[in-house]
């Protein structure tokens, strides 16, 4: 029986999904749609979509820390440190259909900084798994200000939703946003407002 593993794991760690039973489900579900599993172009669509559903949720066998790869650096700072345009792909738990846009955070430090990179690890962490932007947001910013122990962190995230755009209201320029500061991001507006500047120029 063939295993899709989940990624960036330790060996001890690995999470794993049942491609077979996967696979057998949306066969059924091409059935029930009126399609025929058999035929060229789906042949091999169940084993697929069991594959991509593998990657696209990944996230559930991932933390924060171990995404991070202990790339936390001491460095005693005390400036704003700023990611801006991460892309975001992600799954509406409401619909499974995609939301993608992106992704500007920004933290200051007090004793630890982390690697550039691994901020947008921490973004794909949690967008990997069925979400709801609100959360994806929340989830973003606590991990940062836990990890880094930061003074303050602001997140802001604009995403395209296709559950709006192909169903539904089907309004296709809309764009939702998503903010959460919190630490001195929420409590000094001046900071706030040289974040929210900043990821605007």
């Amino acid at each position: 029986m063939p295993w899709v593993v989940m990624h960036t794991m330790t060996e001890t760690d690995k999470k794993t999904i049942n491609a077979d039973r996967v696979a057998a489900l949306v066969r059924e579900l091409l059935v029930e749609l009126g399609e025929d599993p058999a035929r060229e172009g789906l042949q091999r669509t169940p084993e697929r979509v069991a594959k991509a559903l593998a990657f696209l949720t990944e996230g559930y066998g991932q933390t924060a820390r171990q995404v991070l790869n202990g790339a936390v650096f001491q460095a005693y700072l005390n400036h704003m440190i700023i990611v801006r345009d991460i892309e975001v792909y992600s799954l509406c738990e409401h619909h499974l259909l995609p939301f993608y846009g992106r992704c500007h955070v920004g933290y200051i430090a007090k004793d630890k900084v982390m690697g550039v990179s691994k901020i947008a690890r921490i973004v794909d962490c949690f967008a990997r798994r069925l979400q709801i932007q609100e959360r994806l947001t929340e989830q973003v910013a606590q991990s940062v200000m836990t990890e880094v122990q930061a003074e303050g962190v602001g997140v802001v995230m604009e995403c395209h939703h296709l559950c709006m755009m192909m169903r539904g209201v089907e309004k296709q320029n809309s764009v939702m946003t998503t903010s959460v500061v919190l630490g001195s991001f929420r409590n000094d507006p001046a900071t706030r407002q040289e974040f929210m500047t900043l990821i605007n120029r």
